[in-house]
This record gives C-alpha cells, structure tokens and sequence, in this order.
C-alpha cells in the first residue's frame, strides 16, 4: 500500500489485488452483519468499525489478515483463537488457510455487547452525579 490518504474502508479495499480484496470484503461483511448499528471509519490506517466507542479494526498483510477486537475480545474467545499467533488485542488470520468468518462474526458480537453494557455502565455512573 502506498503512503496515501486512504478515507473510505473502500478505498482501502482498493489497494489490495482481487483475492485479498475478496477476503477483506467478506471480513467487512461479517463485521457488518454482527454489527448492524456500527458506523465505519478509517482509524490506525485499518479498516474499523465504531459503536459506543472502537469496537473492531481490520487489516490486510502480505502473509496475513490482522483482526483487532481489543485485548478482551482476544481473551474470551482465547481457547478458539491459540492455533493464530496474535497479541494482547490482535490476531493474525495467516493467507494460506481458510479464514474463520464464523469466529470473527462470534468475536464482534461479543465486542458490541461489550461496548453496549459499558455505554450504558457510563450513562447510569452520569446520572447518579446529578
């Protein structure tokens, strides 16, 4: 990818040959699906989609696709994820196997729960201030 602005999660798409554009449009898909009230944005130069807060990044490599749910979106799903490599809130989907549409659909449902219960945690704190 070159050093260009990219706006749009289209635009990134964009910049990838057919078969990585293929995959990432599915990633984006699923993404979409499990998170139908989640807006998208290019944020970090990746993929990334927002509800009460970043809910999950994206992002293609030239051996892998990265995928971003934040570090507890990596621990509850960790028993299904050890056969990736991956950090604190990252995981590689490596090219050269079947990418599991099915866990990322499970991951970012999990995330929008996750995000929804902590929105709503902050709005009752707000309002027993007042």
């Amino acid at each position: 990818m070159d050093e260009k602005k990219i706006n749009s999660i289209e635009e990134y798409i964009l910049e990838f040959p057919p078969e990585i554009q293929e995959i990432l449009n599915k990633v984006r898909q699923v993404i979409k699906e499990a998170a139908p009230e989640a807006q998208e944005k290019i944020s970090w130069a990746m993929p990334t989609f927002v509800l009460y807060g970043n809910l999950v990044h994206f992002a293609a490599y030239k051996n892998h696709i990265g995928f971003y749910p934040a570090p507890s979106g990596i621990e509850a799903f960790e028993h299904e994820l050890s056969e990736y490599k991956g950090a604190k809130g990252s995981v590689q989907f490596p090219l050269n196997k079947p990418i599991p549409y099915e866990l990322i659909k499970k991951i970012v449902e999990f995330r929008v729960d996750e995000n929804k219960k902590l929105a709503e945690e902050k709005l009752e704190a707000k309002k027993k201030k007042k």
